[in-house]
């Protein structure tokens, strides 16, 4: 008897064909039909159980219908691709967790296990995958991928298609010695000199107070990189900062607009300085609201971009959609066909023909916004560590500055490593902008804020008895605006020590004042 299942916000009929496979009741293109009520959903996958094997064809077309299940000798073969076709399409996430799935499915668990029978694939098998992935990608990686494949026959599991979970981890098993071999690098954090002197290099390494601004509101808020790309500037008022959106950048390249990690919702006080830098950064770049969401933003792009969603001219984006596989995939095909399996290859190059795609055709312009591995790549990385990355056919090199004013002027154009007659030390060698999170952690840390006060600044949850009895009070507010205000204070005049004006404008106005 077919019977409804709950869903989030819907419920879905399930039954079983004269095989014995669990199918969903579908309407003739092979999407879930949603019910509203229990009772509905029950009916029609009972009808459908009673009417046998011809209506379960019925409500499968398209691509569903050539991944059926296939039956041989009276018994049903339901492969891994098949299986996680559908679950895919049931699945109704946020979109970059989606584009997530979809590349950990088409590009790591489908070649292995995609003609594989579902039942058959065993302990064993997930096991010698893991260790050739392991053999070619960093462990945090092949730890996300076996995640998603643990979920995927944790559902078919719920489903009923398996018995039990061959990717799950058993307790007590296995090696135990050497496990933290596999730990990501410590984070890498700076003290409060170290982050006005990253963002005056990034101002010098750009030619503007933008990215001043922002590494400095970055290292005294901690707010993450989306949220920081995706402020407003009506979310910024005199003494807080409001966070409510962050920008999220799709494998597309467009740019999600979409709430913070996990409705990180929230209102950052701001101190009486830190809003002055902002409210200038507001009025000097006199923004415009962006093109691709309409609204004003606090902080522009930087240069060039590739700036898919946008630029004319046919995109990998293109191509990928055509051929129905993600753009890492669509990627692999011209950058390492070896490690896309045949019949996925043939699909996007014929989409590529079809399309008239040519490497390279479409054209870039200038970004709206910020982009993560550029902003990381070409200001972040340069200015704490002084070098660029190795990029090839370059490798990687020092920072070229010419002779002036203190911290040196970076040398452009041709021949710039010749004409160079300085270079900078390192700040802080590994550091990330997501390190500048940790080091507005540890510098609260070191004033002694209340763990719930952090917690709140910092967008986090702490679930235990004892934050349910904390609360925060005005005086906590106060005394934290007041250490923060000390600390860049103090950085402020490190800095003048140093050098009593900046090429930065923003902050040679700061040094000035401070010396006047």
């Amino acid at each position: 008897m077919g019977y409804g299942e709950k869903r989030r916000g819907y419920y879905r009929g399930r039954y079983r064909t004269v095989s014995g496979v669990l199918r969903t009741v579908e309407d003739a293109k092979g999407r879930t039909i949603r019910f509203s009520s229990k009772r509905a959903a029950a009916k029609a996958a009972t009808e459908l159980e009673v009417q046998g094997s011809a209506a379960d064809e019925a409500v499968v077309s398209g691509d569903a219908q050539a991944s059926r299940p296939t039956e041989e000798a009276g018994q049903v073969t339901l492969t891994f691709g098949a299986y996680v076709n559908g679950w895919y399409a049931d699945q109704e996430l946020a979109a970059s967790t989606m584009q997530n799935y979809k590349r950990h499915i088409e590009e790591h668990l489908l070649p292995e296990f995609g003609d594989k029978a579902l039942i058959g694939i065993t302990r064993t098998d997930v096991s010698k995958w893991e260790k050739r992935e392991a053999a070619l990608y960093a462990a945090a990686s092949v730890k996300t991928w076996r995640s998603t494949l643990h979920l995927i026959f944790a559902d078919a599991v719920d489903e009923g298609a398996l018995t039990v979970n061959p990717a799950a981890r058993r307790r007590g098993r296995g090696k135990r010695a050497g496990r933290s071999r596999n730990r990501g690098p410590e984070k890498v954090v700076t003290d409060a000199l170290g982050i006005l002197l990253v963002s005056e290099r990034m101002a010098l390494l750009s030619g503007r107070s933008d990215e001043f601004v922002a590494g400095v509101l970055k290292g005294y808020t901690g707010m993450r990189w989306g949220e920081l790309v995706g402020l407003e500037t009506e979310f910024c008022r005199s003494k807080s900062i409001r966070v409510e959106w962050q920008l999220y950048e799709l494998d597309t390249g467009e740019l999600d607009r979409c709430p913070p990690k996990d409705d990180s919702y929230r209102t950052i006080d701001s101190m009486d300085w830190l809003s002055s830098l902002i409210a200038g950064q507001i009025a000097s770049a006199a923004s415009r609201p962006c093109p691709c969401h309409g609204r004003r933003y606090v902080f522009r792009g930087y240069g060039e971009a590739n700036d898919a969603a946008r630029s004319p001219g046919l995109k990998l984006a293109d191509v990928a959609r055509r051929a129905g596989v993600s753009i890492g995939t669509a990627s692999n095909v011209l950058n390492r066909p070896e490690a896309v399996r045949e019949q996925t290859r043939v699909k996007v190059e014929v989409a590529m023909a079809e399309l008239g795609y040519v490497r390279g055709s479409a054209p870039g312009e200038s970004a709206a916004h910020w982009r993560r591995s550029g902003f990381a790549t070409w200001l972040f990385q340069p200015a704490a560590t002084g070098w660029y990355p190795k990029k090839a056919p370059q490798e990687a090199r020092p920072v070229p500055l010419l002779a002036g004013p203190w911290p040196g002027v970076p040398a452009r154009g041709r021949n710039a490593s010749e004409r160079a007659e300085a270079c900078w030390v390192p700040i802080a060698k590994g550091l990330t902008p997501h390190g500048l999170r940790h080091t507005h952690k540890a510098i609260m840390e070191d004033m002694g804020a209340p763990p719930k006060l952090m917690d709140e600044r910092l967008g986090h949850l702490d679930g235990s008895v004892q934050a349910r009895y904390s609360h925060i009070t005005s005086g906590m507010r106060r005394r934290l605006m007041e250490g923060l205000t000390e600390v860049w204070e103090a950085s402020l005049e490190a800095r003048r020590v140093m050098c009593l004006g900046s090429q930065v404008a923003v902050l040679d106005a700061l040094l000035r004042g401070r010396a006047s």
